[in-house]
């Protein structure tokens, strides 16, 4: 019988789809990029998702943002996501916690069970503490640099943080990790476009924003990319 799995696995076959059933991933940070990430994961059928943002849905993350509806204002984003990927998958198993990752919060977070960590933190303190910390316990992270002010969904890339370049997130992360002792074995994505001024695109300058500014296809793409990533290692893919 045709199940919403059917056409996954017709390419990566039904061992593979088992696989992904039987994966454990948790994803941090659930905006622009980690919402789209983590979705990608509960279409791909893995079967265990911990979903962590302590933030609630605004009205200006609805041009990005998967939780974000008018009719979602207001509302936690773990919730929103947690009840999207049970339509999505009735039998996927989710952990909802509305809670920041912070460094003196992350012991409570990173479990040894775990298969695979999304990194889509914005603080750059919280991230450096996170990919250590997974690092630390030998599970497998993959994180998100900058993904605001950008026009070009093109310009991703996946490396190693050692590889990185232009971005300001990642050379502030490597900073961080150097600090710690960590110069490389951390997988990114990270843009290789220049990050644009606020409205440098328009000429018209919107002063008294200290945010980044955002599109809809950006983050989103990034977030696709670390869900592939994550995807194909659970798998054994090493392309």
């Amino acid at each position: 019988m045709e199940s919403f799995i059917t056409r996954t696995e017709m390419l990566i076959g039904k061992q593979g789809a088992a696989k992904l059933a039987n994966s454990r991933v948790a994803i941090f940070g659930l905006g622009g990029v980690g919402s789209h990430a983590a979705e990608a994961l509960a279409r791909a059928g893995v079967g265990y998702l911990e979903l962590i943002d302590g933030d609630v849905v605004a009205p200006s993350n609805i041009n990005r943002q998967l939780p974000a509806l008018h009719s979602t204002i207001g509302q936690p984003k773990v919730q929103v996501l947690r009840q999207r990927f049970l339509d999505i998958n009735p039998q996927v198993q989710i952990v909802a916690r509305q809670e920041f990752y912070r460094p003196e919060n992350g012991a409570s977070f990173i479990h040894k069970d775990l298969d695979y960590v999304i990194d889509a933190i914005d603080t750059v303190p919280s991230k450096v503490d996170l990919i250590a910390r997974c690092l630390e316990a030998n599970v497998p992270i993959i994180s998100s640099m900058g993904a605001g002010n950008r026009l070009d969904p093109g310009a991703f890339r996946v490396a190693d943080i050692s590889a990185t370049s232009v971005c300001p997130l990642a050379k502030a992360v490597r900073r961080g990790l150097r600090l710690k002792g960590i110069e490389k074995g951390v997988e990114v994505v990270f843009s290789l476009e220049p990050p644009l001024r606020p409205c440098q695109v328009c000429g018209d300058p919107y002063q008294g924003k200290q945010v980044p500014g955002s599109i809809s296809f950006v983050p989103a793409v990034a977030g696709y990319l670390m869900a592939g990533v994550v995807i194909r290692r659970l798998l054994g893919y090493s392309g």
